[in-house]
């Protein structure tokens, strides 16, 4: 048997190759846009893709389950479980076979069985895995998102992410109930072999191990630990981030079928004079420069998204899906802006226009034009303004970092939400933005200065710095006891 795991950091999303040497046969499980990888894996393999399926309808992430079948000729398979409105619309148009709870096919010498795991979502399958050629007892399970190393999937996305109101509570007692028959059914030697790691907005505590097993997550994941069913759905459902805007675009996408790409292509280059009527235009133009070159000088009206590990969260976040847009980024390497188009089609963002070279920034200097900056302030100036009132502090980490701690009087709203709470954003004194450690506050001041608010300026140092120099840290707790 041969098991090969594929992982993107930006998504921070496994997929997964099971394949069978003897027979020459590979099952692909929760393959994203990215297929070439694939199909390269396979190739040094020696073994043809021959099945393809996902353990539910993702929401982080396009999947390319569809583009992936459609291209080897293999076998698709998808969750028939759910109810109607967990029903893959384009199943049937893609000759998928639709697989439920105890159904099992096999990859050549390779048994696959299905479990329906429901929770995170109505639809959740895992995959048990069994190598015939050698024994008579499961060796994995590719869980998708339903157990990660340390945690498990969140119960509020369908609430949070995707609109369905009243179904958080439900969720996790169908979670609860899942993990327990999991765990009763499946030997603790199993291995598995989890859809996330650390970093993925689908739970709030994952590892970043890349594999566990079934006997450890017992012992000290919470959500296989847990055995009261009260507490259970207590503690997963609080604390929870954020769920990216995006997650409920990316449910419809996935839903309905994903569109076929048949590769990334790259945008056109644009002139460097055509920036300035996009800007007049109120076109969105995202700066992929590092923040501190960013705050240093940029194009007034562009947004600062650099192109790192989060830039495909950020930019799920703040780009919209429903119009153009364009991208500023060093393109003296071709790569830098292949992999910008990549990063951004895995989350279902195909419609950018074109793309700027950096030196697009000095040619509008050139021309006498006005750049924008962001200073920065250290902790003495905001320890000082939070005494005087002279500046309005923001914190605009997540609500549960917020709730956990953060600077005393300082409100919150997450760096996401910024653009739709803009009235919350006084006028008539500086801006003073902070998160943990400045990367997020540095985002939150570019989608500031582009909707016209001036006076802003970042903290850098955040949070982790206030209170590594103990200086005094307020909890929401605090803020309840006080006016009880």
């Amino acid at each position: 048997m041969i098991v090969r795991r594929f992982y993107d950091d930006k998504l921070a999303q496994a997929s997964w190759l099971v394949g069978c040497g003897a027979s020459g046969e590979a099952l692909v499980v929760d393959p994203n846009r990215d297929i070439d990888q694939y199909l390269r894996a396979a190739e040094e393999e020696g073994v043809r893709i021959t099945h393809v399926t996902e353990t539910h309808i993702h929401a982080d992430f396009v999947s390319g389950s569809r583009e992936l079948a459609s291209r080897t000729g293999a076998q698709l398979y998808l969750s028939g479980e759910g109810g109607p409105d967990w029903s893959y619309g384009y199943a049937e148009a893609a000759g998928a076979v639709l697989v439920r709870d105890g159904d099992t096919f096999n990859v050549g010498n390779v048994s696959i069985r299905v479990m329906h795991t429901p929770g995170h979502t109505p639809e959740h399958i895992v995959f048990i895995v069994t190598d015939g050629a050698a024994a008579d007892l499961p060796m994995g399970v590719l869980t998708g998102d339903f157990v990660f190393v340390g945690d498990v999937g969140r119960p509020d996305l369908l609430e949070r992410a995707a609109g369905f109101a009243g179904t958080m509570e439900a969720g996790a007692r169908d979670l609860y109930r899942s993990l327990q028959r999991f765990r009763s059914e499946l030997p603790d030697f199993v291995q598995l072999w989890p859809g996330h790691g650390a970093g993925s907005a689908c739970g709030k505590a994952l590892g970043a191990v890349p594999q566990s097993t079934l006997g450890y997550e017992k012992l000290f994941n919470i959500g296989l630990a847990e055995q009261d069913e009260a507490t259970f759905i207590r503690t997963i459902l609080a604390g929870q981030p954020e769920p990216p805007k995006y997650f409920a675009e990316m449910k419809r996408i996935n839903r309905d079928g994903p569109r076929v790409l048949g590769g990334f292509r790259l945008p056109p280059r644009q002139p460097e004079h055509a920036v300035e009527s996009l800007i007049e235009r109120g076109a969105v133009v995202v700066d992929t420069r590092p923040a501190a070159a960013f705050g240093a000088g940029h194009i007034p009206g562009t947004i600062n998204i650099p192109h790192n590990r989060s830039f495909t969260t950020w930019a799920g976040w703040l780009v919209p899906y429903d119009r153009e847009f364009y991208l500023i980024i060093d393109g003296s390497s071709a790569a830098s802006v292949e992999s910008a188009v990549r990063d951004l089609a895995m989350i279902g963002l195909d419609r950018i226009a074109g793309w700027f070279d950096t030196g697009v920034i000095d040619a509008w200097r050139a021309q006498g034009r006005q750049t924008g900056s962001i200073p920065s302030v250290d902790l003495g100036h905001v320890e000082n303004v939070l005494q005087d009132g002279s500046a309005h502090v923001i914190d605009v980490r997540g609500s549960a970092e917020w709730e956990a701690g953060h600077l005393p009087g300082v409100p919150n709203i997450p760096v996401g939400y910024l653009a739709d709470r803009l009235d919350e954003i006084p006028r008539d004194r500086p801006v003073v933005l902070h998160c943990q450690t400045g990367g997020r506050s540095a985002i939150a001041a570019s989608v500031l200065k582009a909707n016209g608010i001036s006076n802003v300026v970042n903290y850098a140092g955040g949070f982790a710095e206030w209170r590594a120099s103990r200086r005094p840290v307020e909890r929401a707790t605090d803020a309840v006891e006080a006016t009880a």
